[in-house]
């Protein structure tokens, strides 16, 4: 019978894993442990990994002829991101890797609109005045949608939805990405440079993938060219900004506010829980700031989102194991 292991399993995706088993009748076992070199002796057994991290698997390639030897061929993530794995070693050891690249765009789209729209009508600024008893509104009028132009860095599948989103609502939308401009955006976005959105967008958000060639991509340079008035999302990849530079610029008022929901180092901190503060001490630096929305990775965090990474990272797993064609297969 064939075996899967699935690692870093959450409660609230095992549902969705006991769905797809029941559907096709295939053992998937689960545990709670990332893929690491202290855990990989768990695949042995095994014929396909299916699994999910933040943090590097492994900064040498034993892991990776580990899992050769144990006779896995393949690893499929449950999620879009695969910059924790050695795409290298994978090959040279005869590991194929897939990953979900369009589990629901709609998800982070959606989270855009959220941080956005409390952002533009300052509700962490009046937060922080309850907090103080203060209840004066003065200084914090909004501005509407239809008066803002939305920048989006990174037109893909989260990119496009933002656009279509913020459109449908009234706002100007403008784009750049480095493909050629889409057909089916049309009427929603004009495609422009960076330096035109940075300089001129109500608000900024960044939709890329990440890899050395996008680390950080948006600096020191970049948050000097916002707008006074402009907020700064990023719930791409926490290592596209540079983040002490993002900091130093919200403090220097240098733009209005940011929303976060990715940031560098944050596996030693998301989905964890302190007594006190945590142990990067930016992070505990950024959630003082007042005109800063942090939350802890969750644009993918949405009952369709979880149950499309669960499924079709595992419809991939078989796919391999029965050498079947995968469109979600990652060629390198």
């Amino acid at each position: 019978m064939t075996k899967i292991l699935a690692y870093h399993v959450r409660d609230d995706e095992q549902p969705f894993i006991d769905e797809w088993v029941r559907e096709h009748h295939i053992q998937v076992d689960s545990v709670t442990e990332e893929l690491h070199d202290d855990t990989v002796a768990l695949a042995k057994g095994y014929d396909g990994v299916d699994f999910k991290q933040r943090s590097l698997i492994t900064d040498k390639p034993d892991l990776y002829e580990k899992l050769h030897a144990y006779g896995i061929s393949q690893l499929s993530a449950r999620s879009a991101g695969i910059d924790t794995l050695n795409l290298d070693w994978a090959k040279a050891n005869g590991i194929r890797v897939s990953n979900v690249p369009s589990y629901s765009p709609r998800a982070v789209a959606e989270l855009v609109l959220t941080q956005a729209m409390q952002l533009i009508r300052h509700i962490p600024e009046f937060r922080a005045r309850f907090q103080d008893n203060n209840y004066v509104v003065d200084g914090l009028r909004s501005r509407e949608l239809s008066e803002l132009t939305i920048g989006i860095i990174g037109v893909g599948r989260i990119g496009s939805a933002v656009a279509r989103i913020f459109h449908a609502l009234g706002a100007t939308v403008l784009g750049n990405d480095i493909t050629e401009p889409r057909e089916d955006l049309k009427g929603v976005l004009r495609y422009t440079t960076k330096d035109e959105i940075y300089r001129i967008a109500d608000v900024v958000t960044v939709h890329v993938y990440y890899s050395e060639k996008n680390h950080h991509l948006v600096g020191k340079d970049e948050f000097a060219k916002l707008k006074p008035s402009a907020f700064f999302i990023n719930d791409s990849r926490g290592p596209v900004i540079d983040t002490v530079a993002f900091r130093d610029a919200l403090l220097d008022h240098q733009f209005a506010g940011g929303g976060l929901d990715v940031v560098e180092n944050e596996t030693q901190v998301f989905n964890q829980k302190f007594a006190d503060e945590t142990p990067v001490p930016l992070y505990n630096e950024l959630k003082q700031i007042p005109n800063l929305l942090l939350t802890p990775h969750i644009g993918f965090f949405t009952d369709h989102a979880v149950r499309n990474m669960v499924v079709e990272s595992l419809d991939d797993t078989l796919a391999f194991l029965e050498n079947r064609p995968t469109e979600h297969e990652i060629h390198f």
